[in-house]
């Protein structure tokens, strides 16, 4: 099964038993394997989840329990118990009998999985009609508004008839559980179910999962590349490597003491375990890479960030790069007396060189903030000062130039790059804009970059859809620093990659901060992240900036009461490892 035995063995026959499973994917070149021997237990009642980068076959694994395998897959050994019964030998009838209503199902990305064009009413009413329920209008509507309500949706009559665009994401989220819970199946597999969300809004609705299964007795599958996510909320855990599992058993113990080389490289690179850790530096970055070794230069490394840490407490305070006065955005809503302020007199500013961490919950502001500073929106009232010079009246060629020295790296790595361009023509493309250089310049500057963020040349006559999520943002990230800026606004940048693709990144933007001199306003709602690559935080609420202070500050000691709960609300951020 894997190169380290379970490490915990409990009585009763398991409800799902998955032995040896391989699963292929056919190409072009023949068959692809994408899951190599995987084996797993999951009894009844327990929460079991599944880790592991990128590719190492966790959705794989899950897919294939539930024979949803996209495109080519298929199973090509092994066995799937579900009470005894294989499921791989299952008809597509026999199988549409267990799907939905034994075996429940949370997809990954809520958007994508509601069909824009019908009313949230009618996809949770299709669900329950299709898996049988109830039957009759009435019963059918009535049953919907119960599982809308279990799900945490309280207004759920009201909101049947809206689309899915009118709900927010965490409420997106709700009704795929509420959707996936409408059977009371034996087994609910929950794909990524709070990825995108923030630690507030993922822990309420995490909650209402947990509750939800404890009370129907419903045993829980759920993959994460979040370990504190699933130290937290399962008790067995599985870690997946290139399609095997390498190591498995209770949450904690794995990673307090972690066995595998693979599962110890997860472990050191996710920010929300690691960078509790080592906490004597307020560029914690570094750390990243040198907490999990043990070796005289791991140390020596540790040492030098500490060291570099002191250097930049007695700097003397550097001239302010972004300056930020009373700035406030109203919105006008359309058919409402009422007007919207979505940023309520905000004003901080960033010291040329540094990290600064603006975070908060979904709706606080930030991204509002974000497009003033990039004059995408224009400020109802206050001032933005870049390096010294108000914003507000620059137009043409002065607006072009004040761009030229600020530009964004967006938070979804997918979304962001053009398709139909090749991955030199997206990187190239700021240069074209602005008019930098001829054809040959500008192809020695693509492959400069590309070399800067850890790219092959190779990569250059590519498209986004050949590259990974971690290759994509690296690409983003050149495309920003194309024109030599001064400032960078990075929006989310890392919040959809997994963690050792994240620890990439963050290491990157650190290494560039300090080859560069670049200034970064890092907006995020993952405080975790926040610890490792910022140097001072303000914290936003309902537009207003309720705190602001070093991060080391934020962390150690925050002043009020919504900083404290973010701060709790971050997974496994309470729990001591034992690398």
């Amino acid at each position: 099964m894997s190169s380290t035995t379970p490490r915990q063995t409990v009585s009763g026959a398991p409800l799902l038993e998955i032995k040896n499973l391989q699963v292929g994917f056919q190409t072009q070149n023949g068959m692809v394997q994408a899951v190599r021997g995987a084996s797993l237990t999951l009894r009844a009642g327990e929460t079991l989840a599944i880790v592991g980068e990128s590719g190492s076959g966790k959705s794989t694994t899950a897919h294939a329990v539930i024979n949803l395998l996209p495109g080519s897959g298929q199973v090509t050994g092994g066995e799937i118990l579900f009470e005894g019964r294989d499921l791989t030998k299952l008809s597509q009838k026999e199988m549409e009998e267990v799907r939905g209503k034994l075996i429940g199902f949370v997809p990954q990305d809520p958007m994508s999985n509601l069909n824009p064009v019908w009313s949230i009413g009618f996809q949770v009413e299709e669900a329950i009609k299709a898996n049988g329920i109830a039957t009759g209008r009435k019963d059918i509507k009535r049953h919907a508004i119960a599982v809308l309500k279990e799900a945490g949706l309280g207004d759920a009559e009201k909101r049947l008839r809206q689309f899915p665009h009118q709900f927010s994401g965490g409420m997106r989220q709700r009704v795929l559980i509420g959707m996936g819970l409408s059977s009371r199946p034996k087994l609910l597999i929950a794909d990524e179910p709070t990825s995108a969300l923030d630690v507030t809004v993922q822990r309420t609705i995490l909650d209402n999962l947990e509750k939800l299964t404890r009370e129907i007795g419903t045993a829980l599958l759920f993959i994460t590349h979040d370990l504190g996510l699933a130290a937290e909320r399962a008790e067995n855990l599985v870690v997946m490597y290139k399609g095997q599992v390498v190591e498995s058993g209770p949450s904690k113990e794995i990673l307090q003491n972690p066995l595998h080389p693979y599962t110890q490289r997860l472990v050191a690179a996710a920010p929300s375990l690691a960078s509790r850790r080592i906490q004597s530096s307020s560029k914690s970055l570094v750390d990243l890479d040198y907490s999990a070794p043990k070796t005289a230069e791991g140390l020596d490394l540790i040492k030098a960030a500490e060291d570099r840490a002191e250097l930049q407490a007695a700097a003397p305070k550097r001239e302010a790069s972004i300056v930020l006065q009373n700035l406030t955005k109203v919105y006008k809503i359309r058919g409402s007396k009422d007007d919207f302020k979505a940023v309520d007199n905000v004003s901080f500013e960033i010291e040329r060189g540094t990290t600064t961490a603006l975070v908060g919950e979904s709706g606080s502001g930030k991204s509002t903030v974000a497009k003033m500073l990039l004059r995408l929106e224009d400020a109802t009232e206050g001032k933005i000062l870049i390096n010294g010079t108000d914003t507000a009246p620059l137009k043409g060629k002065a607006l072009l130039d004040l761009r030229r020295r600020m530009q964004p790296v967006f938070q979804d790595p997918y979304g962001s790059l053009d398709p139909l361009r090749n991955i030199g023509n997206t990187i190239g493309e700021p240069l074209a804009t602005h008019n930098i250089g001829d054809k040959a310049s500008r192809r020695a500057r693509v492959l400069e970059l590309l070399d800067q963020v850890s790219l092959p040349a190779t990569l250059a006559t590519r498209y986004p859809n050949e590259l990974s999520g971690g290759q994509r943002q690296r690409v983003a990230i050149a495309r920003a620093l194309a024109l030599k800026p001064d400032i960078v606004i990075l929006d989310e940048a890392v919040s959809a990659l997994d963690v050792l693709v994240q620890a990439q990144i963050l290491q990157l933007l650190t290494d560039l901060q300090g080859e560069l001199g670049l200034t970064y306003l890092f907006i995020t709602h993952d405080l975790a992240v926040v610890r490792v690559i910022a140097d001072n935080v303000c914290v936003m609420q309902r537009g207003k900036i309720v705190e602001k202070a070093t991060t080391n500050e934020v962390f150690d000691n925050p002043q009020m009461e919504y900083t404290k709960e973010l701060l709790n609300a971050i997974p496994g951020a309470g729990i001591a490892l034992g690398v």
